[in-house]
């Protein structure tokens, strides 16, 4: 029985380590997200010179303002989260909210599932080997590329291409500040909240990424995408 588990570890790793090392030069091609989502699944790869700069600076504002600074794991997030966390179990339920980085995210986006319950706790297990592979293997720049295409961005939408083509009509080259800020407002909940027209929480939410965007740009946040 230790043979077979042994055997099986070591295939894990070397599979890992050499799709790890594939994506970091080709596009994965589909990811099993894209695969079980029962509105099919629309994508357009672009490479990160042709994604506005603004779309980067959205996504660090509003998912992981310490993106260039962090090895994948942002440890403060990641306890404010617990505190939340066990604030709102005490309150009797309420949505449990992570504290996942960009890496994080890239990484269950890539290689893993979604999951709820049980699941979710051992999807976390891979996710935390994974995220360390790609911070590794692929730095930063990569992360962010392959993030803001896999990215699930509308229903039945991935990648911000395919998110600006259907929300603006044009491509990810050519966002404004707010365009790109409505796109990372809506990353966390895509189905549920709607980037043209939004309204609520979505449009302030939205607008606050906008301006945190320029303190992004402006002090070089962003540096270790395009250094």
């Amino acid at each position: 029985m230790g043979w077979w588990i042994g055997r099986a570890i070591v295939w894990f790793l070397a599979i890992s380590v050499g799709l790890t090392i594939l994506y970091r030069f080709v596009p994965p091609p589909v990811t099993l997200t894209m695969l079980l989502d029962p509105n099919g699944f629309e994508k357009d790869w672009e490479p990160l010179s042709r994604i506005d700069r603004d779309m980067v600076a959205a996504v660090i504002a509003g998912e992981d303002g310490k993106f260039c600074t962090h090895n994948g794991f942002d440890r403060a997030a990641i306890e404010q989260a617990m505190e939340r966390n066990a604030a709102t179990r005490a309150k009797g339920g309420g949505r449990i909210r992570g504290g996942s980085t960009i890496s994080q995210q890239a990484a269950k986006n890539v290689f893993l599932w979604q999951g709820t319950g049980w699941t979710r706790y051992l999807r976390k297990g891979f996710e935390t080997w994974f995220t360390f592979l790609i911070e590794t293997i692929w730095g930063k720049r990569r992360i962010m590329e392959v993030y803001l295409n896999v990215a699930e961005t509308g229903i039945g939408t991935y990648g911000v291409e395919a998110g600006a083509q259907r929300y603006y009509r044009h491509s990810a080259a050519k966002l404004s500040p707010v365009e790109a800020a409505r796109i990372a407002a809506a990353l966390p909940s895509p189905k549920r909240r709607a980037v043209t027209n939004a309204t609520g929480f979505t449009r302030r939410h939205g607008n606050t990424i906008a301006r945190r965007s320029g303190v992004v740009r402006n002090s070089a946040l962003d540096g270790c995408v395009y250094d």
